[in-house]
């Protein structure tokens, strides 16, 4: 089952979403500080971190920004910050989505497996194998990390995406971006 490291100050909380997580069989891991959390984040693989914003030593907004830069793991925000300006700073700081609190644990489960599959179907048609977190790299690829992509699409719209990450074995970006989203039917591809 997929590994999930919760960052959360408030034991009562933490303590709450660990307790549920782990009876749905996932395993859990708990920081409570920021500093901790970047440091197990970057140690360990992880399928999916579930984030605080307002942390001792370092903000939620910090530690994601430094888990980006070597880490894909989808986060998801779970703070009471929720003014709009603060969800939009979390998803482009590199956040997978954004929940508030007080939440109900069964958006929270529904969130994760929507992450989790989300994050398995990008590893797939990168060409990582499954088996979850530290999943090794298919011979012949080459990463592309925090890319941006331009991206052309059948109606003639351009449409650009931010920090993306892909694993590409030669000129299949264009294939594998059409698996990821099939709808939008990317007839070209240039990486910024």
């Amino acid at each position: 089952m997929a590994r999930i490291l919760i960052v959360e100050d408030e034991e009562k909380i933490a303590r709450f979403v660990t307790l549920e997580l782990e009876h749905e069989g996932y395993q859990v891991e708990h920081a409570a500080d920021g500093r901790t959390a970047v440091d197990l984040a970057l140690e360990r693989d992880y399928d999916l971190i579930l984030l605080d914003v307002l942390l001792p030593q370092l903000n939620g907004m910090e530690v994601l920004r430094r888990i980006r830069k070597h880490k894909d793991a989808p986060v998801i925000m779970v703070t009471a910050r929720d003014a709009v300006m603060d969800k939009v700073a979390g998803l482009d700081a590199g956040a997978d989505d954004y929940l508030t609190k007080p939440f109900a644990i069964e958006e929270l489960f529904a969130r994760i497996r929507v992450a989790l599959k989300r994050s398995e179907a990008v590893r797939a048609a990168s060409g990582v194998g499954g088996g979850g977190a530290g999943a090794g790299v298919a011979s012949g690829t080459q990463p592309i990390r925090n890319s941006k992509l331009r991206c052309k699409c059948k109606n003639g719209f351009f449409i650009k995406i931010k920090s993306f990450s892909l694993l590409v074995r030669n000129r299949t970006l264009l294939k594998k971006l059409q698996i990821i989203s099939p709808k939008l039917c990317f007839t070209k591809v240039s990486i910024l």
